[in-house]
């Protein structure tokens, strides 16, 4: 289980080439896919902020988001499962 969040942790998901309709679905499917501990990056062609206040409604404070890149062509997202308070 380790080493499947050590490949989730390198993983890159470019939803630059899906039609809008899609991008969510494919980036969800991700979220709900992800380990604790474990993260991705998110690479878009628009500041995907509409998907953080998206993914902050429906699992509150459960991510991370750290902007690697911030256009004006391509921005790059690290989105990382975090471990609920106790």
């Amino acid at each position: 289980m380790c080493e499947q969040n050590a490949d989730l942790s390198d993983e890159e998901i470019d939803v630059r080439s899906l039609i809008p309709a899609q991008r969510h679905a494919k980036i969800f499917q991700h979220i709900d896919e992800l380990a604790f501990g474990a993260s991705f990056v998110l690479v878009n062609d628009h500041d995907p902020k509409p998907l953080y206040y998206q993914l902050e409604a429906e699992y509150p404070k459960q991510f991370s988001w750290t902007y690697l890149e911030r256009g004006p062509e391509v921005w790059r997202v690290e989105i990382g499962r975090v471990q609920k308070a106790a």
